[in-house]
């Protein structure tokens, strides 16, 4: 299925709702914009295979761009328009794209972008002008809305955040097979399991140019349901969109549950969210204390998955499994876990190592980087895969994440996950956000540091310091807690809310 389907079937019903504007996209404007664009790139000879690039807020003609892609073969990498322009450029060349199409409320990003992508073809903007680009409203007035002859599958090819150096781009094969026809993993794997269809109402908080987000967004326009975009979070915003929209099914990552829970008790009970009978979260690991709270609040309705951007594999579990195994992120859906060691050993149940998926072939390739894809693969067996996350299995094939085996602190010999001591102090109600780094320390090797973001109007210093390590030792094992607190402004976070770990140890770096 795809929206030339529903086009057809239920033209008039919307496809995308804005939250905030009430703009809407019908099912019929999707396609035939999508279409228009589509053909118009095929003028313009781009042919299956070749790439285009968007920048844009969260938009309605994002989704347009997309579904282009989608339908004619073609590569979509959607851009982080909080980059800078330098890194933007970067990877509008690295993906080789044809075509960039901008939303006019990045325009001056865009108008930086132009000069130092000499290869794009083709530029369009919608929303508004912007200089070096064709007005994209206009350009697609003039192309026919007649499908092409032939519409082969396209795909996204989106950027990893990466722990060092530049972002790669993950590029699967394209499908073999039209857009029309049956054999999409996405739906495969997640409509069924998590009951989209055609009645679904779908809330979207988080930015359009991350994976998750535009992909759970493409899942309902190929089940037929309305999409509802929120242009940025907020927690209220969010509990107000799902009783004025009906919202049934949503996706979240664990810092909007953290700051939802830490709304006034009147806030939170304001709201009738009984329409909500999904809560989906991903993309960050959720401390234990916050995913109990939701449960608490909205029911046996959270269902968490845990995969990436390259798609390798894929873990799901739902309330029940959680509460029995509080801290999993479920089984394999996709995919067979294998824990290793360093040397590639596959390790028996409670051992913890890294996290491989074996599948018949790797499904992804990190774009101009072979030696970075062959890291991904595993030393001896080539159709095991891994981002490099650690964690370890139980007897009942229930994966727990540690950390990512780049974050590891080893103090004393001992290996320490940061993620553990993250967790414990999550919940703090002198706490809005935490990181936990391993800094040098001449006698052990290193020593647990926490970052602190404090709650607003909170004094900072020794007694907090003090407070907040005592906070961790009576949660967990005394060696993992910090041995010291640094306090500051705001830690650095994507919008998606990922930290950005490597961005807060290249402070210390540098002032060391």
């Amino acid at each position: 299925m795809y929206p030339g389907t529903y086009a057809r079937t239920t033209p008039d019903k919307p496809a995308v709702i804005m939250s905030g504007s009430g703009r809407t996209l019908t099912y019929r404007e999707l396609d035939e914009n999508s279409t228009r664009l589509a053909r118009l790139l095929h003028e313009a000879g781009l042919r299956r295979g070749d790439g285009i690039a968007l920048l844009s807020d969260n938009n309605l003609h994002a989704l347009e761009v997309y579904w282009a892609a989608l339908r004619s073969g073609l590569y979509v990498t959607a851009v982080n328009h909080h980059l800078s322009a330098d890194e933007i450029a970067y990877i509008v060349n690295d993906c080789g794209a044809r075509a960039l199409i901008v939303s006019a409320a990045v325009g001056r990003l865009a108008e930086a972008v132009v000069a130092p992508t000499p290869g794009v073809e083709v530029r369009l903007a919608f929303d508004g002008p912007v200089v070096g680009h064709g007005d994209y409203e206009e350009a697609l007035k003039g192309v026919s809305a007649d499908p092409l002859d032939d519409e082969p599958a396209g795909a996204d090819m989106l950027y990893s955040s990466g722990t060092t150096g530049r972002p790669k781009g993950v590029r699967a094969p394209l499908p073999d097979r039209r857009i029309n026809e049956e054999g999409d993993t996405l739906v495969a794997v997640f409509a069924a399991i998590y009951g989209f269809d055609e009645d679904t109402v779908y809330l979207s908080p988080a930015p359009v140019y991350h994976a998750a987000p535009l992909r759970f967004i493409s899942l309902v326009h190929r089940t037929g349901g309305t999409a509802v975009i929120m242009e940025r979070f907020d927690p209220e915003a969010a509990l107000r969109a799902v009783e004025e929209h009906g919202i049934t099914h949503s996706q979240w990552v664990p810092t909007m549950f953290v700051r939802a829970l830490k709304l006034p008790e009147e806030v939170r009970g304001r709201y009738d969210l009984t329409s909500l009978k999904v809560a989906i979260h991903a993309a960050a690991p959720c401390p234990v204390e916050v995913k109990r709270a939701m449960i608490e609040w909205w029911g046996p309705i959270l269902y968490e998955y845990y995969a990436a951007t390259e798609a390798n594999g894929v873990t799901l579990i739902d309330s029940a499994q959680w509460l029995d195994k509080p801290g999993s992120v479920g089984r394999a859906a996709l995919g067979v876990i294998r824990i290793c060691d360093d040397e590639g050993t596959e390790l028996p149940p409670r051992s913890v190592g890294t996290v491989y998926f074996e599948r018949e072939e790797v499904p992804f390739r990190y774009h101009g980087d072979e030696n970075k894809t062959r890291e991904a693969q595993h030393p001896v067996h080539e159709t095991w895969s891994t981002t490099g996350d650690v964690g370890y299995v139980d007897e009942d094939g229930f994966l727990f994440l540690t950390d990512r085996k780049a974050y590891m602190i080893i103090s004393g010999g001992v290996n320490i996950y940061p993620q553990e001591v993250e967790d414990a102090l999550a919940l703090h109600p002198k706490v809005d956000d935490v990181a936990v780094i391993g800094l040098p320390d001449e006698d052990l090797g290193e020593q647990v540091k926490a970052v602190v973001q404090a709650a607003s109007g909170v004094e900072t210093g020794p007694g907090l310091e003090r407070e907040l390590i005592d906070f961790v030792r009576e949660r967990i094992a005394h060696y993992k807690a910090p041995r010291s607190v640094d306090f500051v402004a705001e830690l650095p976070r994507t919008p998606t809310g990922k930290l950005l770990k490597r961005v807060v140890k290249a402070r210390y770096e540098t002032a060391g």
